[in-house]
C-alpha cells in the first residue's frame, strides 16, 4: 500500500460513518473511496406507549443496513431491548431516537420494553 493509500485508510478508520463504504474504482487503477449515504438505508419505525408496542411484527431486509426509528409516545420511560439482537435503547416520555443496524441473518429476533415486562414481545423478523 502506497503512502497515499496508508493516510486515507487511516482518515477512513477515523471518520467512518457507520462503518459503510462505497468503492468506485478510478482508471488508473487504484479506487477512491467515500463514505455511502445514510438515506439509501430503509427506515423502519417502533413505537412505545406505556406498555403497549407496535408494531408486534415488523420484517426487515436481511444481510444489508437498516435504521430503526424509536418513538416513546407514552407518558412513562420505555425502552427497546433485545436479548437475541444484544441491543438496548431507553427512551424517556415523548422522545425519540434511532438505532442502526448494519447486517442481521436471516431469521426471527424478539424484542421488547423492559420498562413494562408484562407487555406482549414483539418479532423482528429478516428476510
Amino acid at each position: 500500500m502506497s503512502g497515499f493509500s496508508q493516510k486515507i485508510a487511516r482518515w477512513l478508520r477515523r471518520h467512518a460513518v457507520a462503518g459503510l463504504y462505497v468503492v468506485v474504482a478510478a482508471s488508473a487503477g487504484s479506487a477512491i473511496i467515500v463514505p455511502a449515504r445514510a438515506d439509501n438505508m430503509p427506515v423502519f419505525a417502533i413505537e412505545f406507549k406505556d406498555g403497549t408496542v407496535a408494531p408486534l411484527r415488523l420484517q426487515v431486509p436481511a444481510g444489508r443496513p437498516f435504521k430503526i426509528e424509536l418513538h416513546n409516545n407514552g407518558n412513562t420511560p420505555a425502552e427497546f431491548e433485545s436479548t437475541e439482537l444484544r441491543l438496548e435503547k431507553v427512551l424517556g416520555a415523548h422522545s425519540s431516537s434511532f438505532i442502526v443496524i448494519r447486517r442481521l441473518d436471516r431469521g426471527a429476533y424478539k424484542f421488547f420494553d423492559d420498562f413494562h415486562p408484562d407487555a406482549p414481545q414483539a418479532v423482528l423478523t429478516a428476510k
